[in-house]
Parts: structure tokens; C-alpha cells; sequence
């Protein structure tokens, strides 16, 4: 299940909203600290690129935060969230060019000690709940920015038997500019992180 190569930089060099959709069911997979976390992606959204005025790269702004949206496919942008929370996104189109995927969501699926112990709870279904917890269930921080998703200690791969599922569409949500912009995606048997 989770042995699979992990995905190539062609893979990410695509319309961001593709990308979003076919990463619902990929695993993101982490070995921060040597310790082996995994989960099926089941919830993401998708920043368009500098016309889009939710993303942090929204005409083409570069800022010390931001940098590694700007940065070549399939390259990991890790940023804080409202000074809190860790956010993991996946950088998509190409190079200079501020587009990326968020991971909201993940179906927990390997190192669940190591993801409880992080999170401090063992309750299986808030372990990977929103963006946040993925990022604390899996170990990410601002150590993993600007990271290949190739070659990096977080990798995104893909299952054996990988179908473009059905799935919910709906607006982004946890942001007041272009909310009602449709490039929310969850797995369509799954109610996402809302």
C-alpha cells in the first residue's frame, strides 16, 4: 500500500486544480525523526496561481514566507498558520509561478502511536483532522519548506491500484477572500475536516 515510488516532479508541472484532484486518494508519507508516518490524502484545496487573491502568492507577491510557492514543482511549501499551526502544501504548474495544494485532510494509516503521541490524543479520527494536525501528526514544520517531495523526508506516493474517484467539490473554507471559488476537493465517502 504505501511502497510506492513517490511522485515525479511531472506529476506536480500540471493545472493545480488536476493536481489537487488526483492527489484524494495518493498517501502522504513522512519520516521526520525517523519515525515512519503515512495517511491516505482525503481532503485538499487548491491555490490557482497570482490571479488568485486566497493565495499567498496573489500578484506575484515574494516574501521571506512565501518563497518556496515560487519554487519548482513538486516542492514542499510549509507555512504558519494565524502564528499557530503548520500548514503542507504541494507546489504545482512551474517554476516562478506561486500555485500549490493544500493538504487538509489524511485518513491515518501508518505510525498511529507516533502520530498520537504527537497530537496528544489517540482518537483515530482527529489525529489528521485539518491542515494543522496533519502537519503536527506527521512531524512537518517549517524544517520541511522548500523541501523535493521526491527526495525529502515527506514524499507523496501513489497506490498501486490509483482511480480518480468521485469527489465533493465545494468552496474553500477557513478564508474570506475567494471562499466561494470551487477548488475544495474531499474524497467523496469522507465529510473532510470541516
Amino acid at each position: 500500500m504505501l511502497l510506492g515510488r513517490a511522485l515525479g516532479r511531472k506529476f506536480y508541472a500540471r493545472d493545480t486544480e488536476r493536481v489537487a484532484r488526483e492527489l484524494l486518494g495518493c498517501y502522504l508519507v513522512s519520516t521526520v525523526d525517523n519515525r515512519r508516518t503515512a495517511g491516505r490524502i482525503i481532503e485538499v484545496e487548491a491555490y490557482v496561481g497570482p490571479h488568485d487573491p486566497a493565495a499567498h502568492g496573489f500578484g506575484n507577491r515574494r516574501t521571506p514566507r512565501n518563497t518556496s510557492m515560487f519554487g519548482a514543482p513538486g516542492t514542499a511549501y510549509v507555512y504558519r498558520s494565524y502564528g499557530l499551526h503548520w500548514c503542507f502544501n504541494v507546489v504545482t504548474e512551474h517554476e516562478g509561478y506561486p500555485a500549490a495544494v493544500l493538504v487538509r485532510a489524511l485518513d491515518p494509516v501508518a505510525g498511529l502511536a507516533t502520530m498520537a503521541r504527537r497530537r496528544g490524543t489517540g482518537t483515530r479520527r482527529l489525529l489528521c483532522a485539518g491542515p494543522g494536525r496533519v502537519c503536527q501528526a506527521l512531524g512537518i514544520t517549517r524544517a520541511t519548506d522548500g523541501a523535493s517531495l521526491a527526495r525529502g523526508p515527506v514524499r507523496i506516493t501513489r497506490p498501486s491500484r490509483h482511480e480518480i474517484a468521485p469527489c465533493l467539490v465545494t468552496g474553500r473554507i477557513g478564508i474570506s477572500k475567494a471562499a466561494d471559488w470551487p477548488l475544495r476537493f474531499v474524497a467523496h465517502r469522507d465529510h473532510g475536516s470541516r
